[in-house]
Formats: structure tokens, C-alpha cells, sequence
């Protein structure tokens, strides 16, 4: 038999790839819903795939951190992220951090489940539209202006293309305002913001969801 854990606060998630997953024969598939909580599971249960939702408790990309925890504790864990992000540049730093695989959330059950065999499996996976995009922005046919951010700033750029306040994101990444401020700073800089309107606008049009 096949083991798996997911992680991901979304119960409605949660329980259809949990049910896909038992379908297709995984046994057993455990679940967890916070970082904290999946990072335990894994040590203790040490499962052959572990399904990451990158955007964890609506922490930006916070599924990131846990990612290279588990890789930095188990260099042989088998890692599958989940995201609504198909952007090129998140999905290589997914890969970088130490995931074998990536697949969207509106990917179709069958692709999932293949998806998580194939990195059970110890193989890496890409669906053909993820795998191309990475391989343009990999070979500079398109520039990518994400390309240079750090993981916190990506962090903080997907919260405020959700609209949140500099509080809330403070909040939610446990860090101060000004860490908060500073990076947005920084990304006013490095994206050619000339204020916190446009900083946002840029992050909606980088990070939003595409259709």
C-alpha cells in the first residue's frame, strides 16, 4: 500500500483528495490542517507522499516553509504541492525548496492521482502546461519579474494581491508591521511600484488565479 498526508485547512479540499486518494487504493491517507500539525504527522507516520497546499491558513505562501522543514529533517520525503498559483517562478521556487511535484487545485481527479503515484513513486511531476511555463521562464524566453524575489517577499505579495492590510499580514506571518512595511518596500522597488495602490494592482496581476 501506498501512504499519504495532506495538508490543507480547506475541509472541502481536504476530504476530496482524501477520497480520491483512498479511491485510487492510497491506505492509509492522513490528513492535518495547519502547518503544525502536518509537520508532526510527517515525522511520525513518515508517509510515501506528502500533498502540501501552498497557500496554508491564507499565509501567502507559507506551505513553502513547511516544504523545506520536512526536507531539511527527511532529504528522501517525497513532496506534492497543491496550489491555485500556476505561475512559472512559484512553482520553480516549489521545486527549489524541495517538492517533487506541483499540480493546481482545479486539476482533474485522475491527474492527481497520478500526480501523487508518480512522486510516491519517487518521480517528479508536472502537468504539460506547468512543465512548459517552467521551461520559458527557466530559459529566459520570457522575463519573469518574480523571478528575483525572496520567499518572504512572495509571502507578502500574495496576501496583499488578496487585499489585506499591512496589520492582517503582520498577523498572519507573525512578524511586526515594519517587517511588513519594509518588505513592501522592497517589492515597490524590485516590481517598479510607485506606491502601495500600484504594489497591489502588480500583485493581483502577478499572483491572481488564471482563468
Amino acid at each position: 500500500m501506498t501512504s499519504a498526508l495532506i495538508i490543507d485547512d480547506h475541509p472541502i479540499v481536504l476530504q476530496g483528495c482524501r477520497r480520491v486518494l483512498e479511491d485510487a487504493g492510497f491506505a492509509p491517507v492522513l490528513s492535518a490542517s495547519d502547518l503544525v500539525a502536518g509537520y508532526r504527522l510527517y515525522l511520525r507516520h513518515r508517509p510515501d507522499v506528502a500533498v502540501i497546499d501552498l497557500a496554508i491558513h491564507g499565509k501567502g505562501l507559507g506551505g513553502l516553509a513547511l516544504v523545506r522543514r520536512i526536507k531539511a529533517h527527511d532529504a528522501r520525503a517525497h513532496i506534492l504541492v497543491l496550489s491555485m498559483h500556476n505561475d512559472a517562478t512559484i512553482v520553480a521556487r516549489s521545486l527549489e525548496a524541495g517538492a517533487s511535484g506541483y499540480v493546481l487545485k482545479d486539476t482533474a481527479p485522475d491527474e492527481f492521482v497520478k500526480a501523487a503515484q508518480r512522486v510516491a513513486a519517487g518521480e517528479h511531476f508536472l502537468s504539460g502546461d506547468l512543465a512548459m511555463q517552467v521551461a520559458l521562464a527557466g530559459s529566459g524566453a520570457r522575463p519573469n519579474p518574480l523571478a528575483d524575489l525572496t520567499p518572504r517577499e512572495l509571502q507578502v505579495l500574495a496576501l496583499l494581491a488578496e487585499g489585506k492590510p499591512y496589520e492582517r499580514i503582520a498577523d498572519e506571518l507573525s512578524v511586526s508591521y515594519k517587517t511588513v512595511a519594509n518588505v513592501s518596500s522592497q517589492l515597490k522597488q524590485k516590481l517598479g511600484a510607485g506606491n502601495l495602490p500600484e504594489l497591489v494592482s502588480t500583485a493581483v496581476r502577478l499572483l491572481a488565479p488564471q482563468a
